[in-house]
């Protein structure tokens, strides 16, 4: 095929994005994260950002990057088994299994790469992996990877997931301490990205122990702001010593960047000679390593505290529900992908920022604006908001609801695939 012609059909596939009322382009962020951010060169107020705690612009995170540079440079050199294994990765991943009350820790670049390097790692085609519907595309395409049998359960819907783990415990041979038979891993998020609802934890730990699998909780929306410790929903409902997998990110609450996998020290043993998303990558950056502990450690301070206690006065101030919210996710469903674009156009030209989200994050016909509250918001931002959702007759959506969307189903067709 010619330049030409490859260029035509990517020119094409464009052209049916558009068609759709899917197309996307980025935008060029000219300040630092925070709850005013410039964007192509305009400010508005930001209600985008999974910096929930504010610390992507904290001063004791930028000094921790800036000391870690000066010591140790700007790249780490090298994968971390081979020479790229610094100070500063040491340092984080100690700090967290300490903040996670786990015997160890393995941070990773992305937390994309962690649930890649993790399914990967402890799945393969004898086993089979049950996800809820409503999981990060990272975990999807992560047990696509590992080849096991792939099955997916109503989103949190104990009964469904019963019925596919008695299915498999008749179909799946029974392993003992003498085989290596077949493995079940049950996935979820205890927060989920879109929808800001909660996953039952409690009762998806008895049924993981009754038929025998593995739990893995990817705690990304919840770790840093849940809790007493602020360790997430698991330690908010006593039940971290019973899931085998806690995943996380290092970008949202903690304001840095990276993944990680926290765990029994056997866990991280295993992903450092197994996980090939760890194996095969340049180390992080030592700044961001530093970066990250420095967030930990704020969110463990009785700074921490504080300011937590404020995102969740901000969360309800502009939640107006009659129970206290869930999360600092509060998801506006209007549906069809073309006016949800128009509204967040609308509300960027009045200096608010939210963006459209859309299929494929969503399901077809399930488009949003994700509203996403930071401490660091002020009364009069979450007042600005309401008044400009009010006036496009939207404010009454804003609540912590059903969901109605279906990530897997709207990206790879397997919602449908059960038993």
């Amino acid at each position: 095929m010619s330049n030409r012609a490859f260029e035509s059909e990517l020119m094409r596939r464009l052209d049916e994005v558009e068609g759709q009322g899917l197309s996307r382009a980025l935008r060029r962020v000219g300040t630092p994260q925070g709850t005013t951010i410039e964007i192509d060169g305009r400010n508005c107020l930001n209600f985008s950002s999974n910096d929930y705690l504010g610390l992507a612009s904290e001063p004791s995170l930028k000094e921790a990057a800036v000391r870690a540079i000066e010591r140790f440079g700007a790249g780490s050199g090298a994968s971390r088994l081979i020479s790229g294994s610094l100070a500063p990765h040491f340092e984080l991943e100690e700090t967290l299994a300490s903040f996670k009350g786990t015997e160890a820790a393995l941070t990773f670049s992305s937390g994309y790469l962690a649930a890649l390097g993790a399914i990967c790692a402890l799945a393969g085609k004898q086993d089979m992996v049950i996800l809820d519907k409503l999981v990060h595309a990272s975990i999807v395409d992560a047990t696509r990877l590992s080849g096991a049998k792939l099955r997916v359960f109503a989103h949190n819907d104990l009964n469904d997931l019963e019925g596919i783990l008695n299915w498999a415990a008749d179909k799946l041979q029974t392993p003992n301490s003498k085989s290596q038979g077949p493995r079940v891993l049950i996935v979820t998020e205890s927060v989920f990205s879109m929808d800001g609802d909660q996953a039952p934890l409690r009762e998806l730990v008895e049924l993981k122990d009754r038929y025998g699998a593995w739990l893995m909780v990817d705690e990304a929306h919840a770790t840093g702001i849940l809790g007493d410790n602020r360790r997430g929903l698991a330690e908010k409902l006593g039940v971290e010593d019973r899931v085998e997998i806690q995943m996380g990110t290092l970008g949202k609450a903690f304001g840095a960047a990276g993944g990680y996998i926290a765990g029994s020290r056997t866990l991280i043993d295993y992903l450092i000679n197994r996980s090939r998303s760890f194996i095969f990558s340049t180390a992080p950056a030592p700044a961001a390593a530093a970066a990250a502990t420095a967030g930990v450690r704020f969110v463990q301070s009785d700074a921490g505290r504080e300011r937590v206690e404020t995102l969740w006065k901000r969360v309800n101030q502009l939640a107006s529900g009659a129970q206290p919210a869930s999360s600092a996710i509060l998801p506006l469903i209007i549906g069809d992908e073309r006016r949800t674009v128009e509204v967040a156009t609308t509300l960027r030209e009045q200096g608010i920022f939210i963006p459209a989200i859309r299929y494929p994050s969503v399901a077809r016909g399930a488009a949003r604006l994700r509203i996403t509250v930071n401490a660091r918001h002020t009364r009069e931002h979450i007042d600005q908001l309401r008044n400009a959702l009010e006036k496009l007759g939207l404010m009454r959506g804003v609540t912590q609801h059903k969901p109605s969307g279906d990530s897997i189903e709207s990206t790879s067709g397997l919602g449908a695939i059960k038993r």
